[in-house]
């Protein structure tokens, strides 16, 4: 089973040569790595000329964003499962990629997830959050749950059957294409109750209170284009769910 795994960057030379190592050092070996660059002018792109030979393909040219990007990176693989590596993150241990292919063995699994821990960007071992995901149930959507989409990969064959993202919802992209996935069409999704993906802080979403606003305005819109129905506290609770990420940080 080939993984494809989609890092999508622009001017992260700080970080992007950690990312293509954090996939290379995987013991599961059939992976491709795809590199999709926004136009980079700050060295990222020497640093990935470096390991070219790590990455499958390479793409460097202006786009219209992070989920534009992504959707070039779907485009372009060939695995059967998808995964999504940011340049700022990596995996929590070199065994990662080879859990995810034992999950897949099983035909019956369309999609599945982890864990994720946040943290310090230079100190990683410095975690400030713990995003324990739990178990899906459809229900849980409602209460304001969701996976942690660094840690979700897919079948190649569902982006093909019910698109990739939607680039109209900005930065709750991720949002709308896992509730479509897994509410709207009933994808088969598996947990992996381990720590997969490790993220440093930050995230435009939550740069600021006018963001977050935006935000929830997104978030209502995913709901609403998917012919869904929120209860009347499921926007309110989304936000309110991570608080519990802060109370269960471990060092």
């Amino acid at each position: 089973m080939k993984i494809s795994i989609i890092t999508v960057c622009f001017n992260s030379s700080a970080f992007i040569q950690n990312a293509i190592r954090s996939v290379s050092s995987q013991g599961f070996r059939d992976v491709e790595h795809i590199a999709i660059d926004g136009g980079s002018t700050d060295g990222t792109l020497e640093i990935i000329s470096r390991y070219r030979s790590d990455l499958a393909h390479v793409i460097t040219e202006p786009d219209k964003g992070i989920y534009d990007a992504m959707n070039k990176g779907i485009a372009l693989a060939s695995g059967a499962v998808v995964g999504i590596l940011n340049a700022d993150d990596f995996y929590a241990n070199e065994n990662v990629i080879a859990q995810i292919a034992t999950t897949f063995e099983d035909e019956s699994v369309d999609a599945c997830y982890g864990d994720l821990e946040y943290v310090d960007s230079i100190l990683t071992n410095k975690v400030s959050r713990y995003w324990r995901s739990g178990d899906y149930r459809p229900e849980r959507f409602y209460h304001g749950w969701m996976p942690p989409h660094p840690t979700f990969f897919v079948r190649r064959s569902l982006y093909e059957k019910y698109g990739s993202f939607n680039l109209a919802l900005g930065s709750s992209a991720d949002y709308e294409l896992m509730l479509r996935f897994l509410l709207k069409y009933g994808a088969n999704v598996a947990y992996i109750p381990e720590v997969l993906v490790k993220m440093r802080t930050g995230g435009v979403s939550n740069a600021s209170l006018r963001n977050r606003l935006q935000a929830n305005r997104m978030d209502r819109l995913a709901w609403r284009i998917n012919g869904l129905h929120p209860r009347p506290w499921t926007m309110y609770m989304k936000p309110l769910s991570k608080l519990n990420q802060f109370l269960r940080r471990r060092t």
